[in-house]
């Protein structure tokens, strides 16, 4: 007689949505990223992102034996955090903000909480956090610009958005909308290793979300009150301008496609996610215009994943036909 098991959900196995499936797309949306990166920043940007990637599988796989479970490398997580995190570090950040930012990624933004699955901070932005408070001098404005750098011409100019919060900034920028789409988004210029490039996040970004492996509502939502509160600030004096100055500079675009989106630390409601996503781009807008710092999408994301559980209690849909 054929003994029937009875487990509990879900019961419906889909194989391409497997968690390895879905990291290693994410894997190939950065790639662009990762190769503008590579072509700008040149042997710094392949030793920063070896480094981080290579520190959170060893991490991975020591944390897992702290444990007493088996470490899941295959599911690609570890590289997608080290990826991340590689992304958003300064290129000439030195080996320790590396080493330090990826051990905290998977140590206390994942491996505390259980692992995989079940962590509530995104792991790379608290990671990223940690040194950028620990070592503040490394991950500030001048760690990104270096004046007798002669084989990266690009590192002698301080990044967009530090030019925008000095006192002087908006009178160094250039009003015209089209050449600021040029220059962050069709184009390179300095920051972060992820950030070189808008187009190359977008066309990774675009490809998780047609792979429908992407929270296309938490992208919309951060990109649109991003934008709308930039032009707000120069209501009177080209307001389109300064919408896509801070939309296509900094971390923005890099956030939305792939820090804010994070499947396990954001909202799994429809409506709660929308709510992230406008979340997200007014906290970053509002670190932008009064704190001391340039960016804010780290902090945004942080504070808005702490704020998840709260959105997924009050924006749970009612059941059909109920009133």
């Amino acid at each position: 007689m054929a003994q029937l098991e009875v487990t509990s959900s879900p019961h419906l196995f889909r194989g391409h949505r497997s968690t390895r499936r879905m990291m290693f797309q994410v894997i190939l949306a950065l790639m662009p990223a990762v190769a503008v990166s590579l072509w700008v920043f040149k042997a710094f940007a392949l030793y920063q992102l070896g480094l981080c990637v290579l520190v959170c599988m060893i991490s991975e796989w020591f944390f897992a034996l702290l444990r007493g479970q088996r470490a899941t490398l295959e599911d690609n997580s570890a590289i997608v955090t080290g990826l991340i995190l590689g992304l958003s570090l300064p290129w000439n950040a030195p080996w320790y903000v590396s080493v330090f930012g990826s051990l905290i990624a998977i140590g206390v933004g994942k491996a505390a909480y259980g692992g995989l699955g079940s962590n509530i901070f995104n792991p790379a932005m608290v990671g990223r956090a940690f040194v950028m408070l620990s070592f503040a001098t490394a991950m500030g404005g001048s760690a990104y610009q270096v004046q007798d750098m002669d084989e990266l011409a690009i590192v002698t100019q301080a990044t967009p958005m530090t030019i925008l919060k000095s006192e002087e900034g908006p009178a160094q920028l250039d009003g015209d909308p089209v050449s600021v789409l040029k220059m962050c988004f069709a184009g390179v210029h300095n920051g972060s290793l992820g950030e070189a490039s808008g187009l190359a996040i977008l066309l990774g970004g675009l490809y998780l979300i047609i792979r429908h492996n992407g929270a296309w509502r938490v992208t919309v939502g951060m990109l649109a009150t991003v934008f709308i509160l930039g032009a707000l600030t120069s209501v009177n004096e080209n307001p389109i301008y300064y919408g896509l100055f801070y939309l296509t500079n900094g971390a923005v675009l890099f956030g939305a496609f792939f820090i804010a989106t994070d499947p396990v630390s954001n909202p799994i409601t429809p409506a709660g996610r929308w709510w992230f996503g406008i979340g997200v781009g007014v906290l970053t807008m509002v670190f932008r215009l009064f704190s001391s710092y340039p960016e804010g999408v780290m902090f945004a994301v942080l504070i808005m994943n702490a704020v998840s559980p709260l959105l997924n209690h009050v924006t749970i849909p009612k059941p059909f036909g109920k009133n």
